[in-house]
């Protein structure tokens, strides 16, 4: 989030996955299945399909890849010679039946609405006048925005946080829920710090998180999650927000350290949490919110990893399963 700099914005690579699945029928057993087919007409369609749905998804989403459903033909066990008499038992689960890790098709958020805030603007270098107008945060004034940082080979923070966002949206759709993105890539610049504030509860959302992605020096690594200290000054008075910012607070450095291994950050915040008093975000919202500097892009580590769509897919699915699980708990 800090170190800004006004080099071209780079766009990272989707992440692609396919998988083949070959099944291999021994000669001996194709009278047997013959007689099966006849015998036990399955209906068409029966073979499961596995996908996300992504409802309203915005133009240039991407979606997490999903991996082709392999076949559910019956396979007899190593070395089983199955009879007329005694046709073998039905074949494990396969993949297609099990949800795709992080994408569970499921209702458990229906009627929930998410408000996302990508950290930056990839076109935030390109209007430093407009980003470094001054806005109101209640206890203070800040700049509108900044460009945010970038990895020392030129992958910015920007188009990080769009791409987790965009990534985790996918996945807390396919639950039910409702994402509204503070800015999707789709403006020139901005918005500013207190728009954004304002953006969840436009959105009627039940929950806000922000997504970013650190510039300290090279020499920490890691992850922390910022947490709302109690402002109440000028416009601001974010008092009913705290307690349960908290709480999602919690569950995020969880699960996100579950999902992508990546350590608490070991120059900032303790044990991976920080409260702040600082950021017009939190000051000024009026929604259980919190922030994620996802790691460190200055380490050469957290960069590597972060610039790894594979890796960026883990962290989507941390912070959605945060999500989630606040959501779906009783605090």
């Amino acid at each position: 989030m800090t170190g800004p700099t006004n080099r071209p914005p780079r766009r990272s690579a989707l992440l692609r996955t396919t998988t083949v699945v070959g099944a291999a029928v021994p000669l001996c057993l194709a009278g047997w299945f013959g007689w099966q087919a006849v015998s036990h007409d399955a209906p068409a369609g029966a073979t499961a399909a596995t996908g996300t749905a992504v409802a309203s998804a915005a133009p240039g989403a991407a979606p997490p890849s999903t991996a082709a459903a392999p076949s559910t033909a019956a396979t007899p066990a190593p070395g089983g010679t199955p009879s007329a008499a005694t046709p073998p038992a039905a074949p494990p689960a396969t993949p297609s039946d099990a949800p795709t890790p992080g994408t569970a098709a499921s209702t458990a958020l229906t009627g929930r609405t998410i408000l996302l805030d990508p950290g930056h603007n990839p076109g935030n270098s390109s209007h430093t006048t407009e980003i470094n107008r001054q806005v109101d945060i209640g206890n203070a004034r800040k700049e509108c925005d900044t460009t945010g940082t970038e990895t020392d080979a030129g992958y910015t923070e920007a188009d990080y946080t769009l791409d987790v966002s965009r990534r985790a949206r996918a996945i807390l759709t396919a639950r039910g829920a409702t994402v509204a993105f503070t800015q999707d890539g789709d403006r020139p610049w901005g918005p500013c710090i207190d728009e954004r504030a304002r953006a969840a509860a436009d959105a009627h959302a039940d929950v806000a998180l922000s997504v970013h992605a650190d510039g300290a020096p090279a020499s920490g690594s890691g992850f922390h999650v910022i947490m709302p200290a109690k402002v109440v000054a000028g416009k601001a008075d974010n008092s009913a927000i705290v307690e349960p910012s908290h709480r999602l607070g919690l569950l995020l450095r969880e699960r996100f350290h579950a999902a992508t291994g990546e350590p608490f950050a070991d120059y900032i915040a303790e044990n991976g949490l920080d409260t702040r008093s600082d950021l017009g975000g939190l000051n000024l919202s009026t929604v259980p919110k919190v922030f994620i500097e996802c790691g460190n892009m200055r380490n050469p580590a957290d960069a590597k990893r972060m610039t790894d769509p594979q890796w960026r897919q883990k962290a989507a699915e941390g912070i959605a399963d945060a999500l989630t699980a606040y959501l779906t708990s009783r605090g």
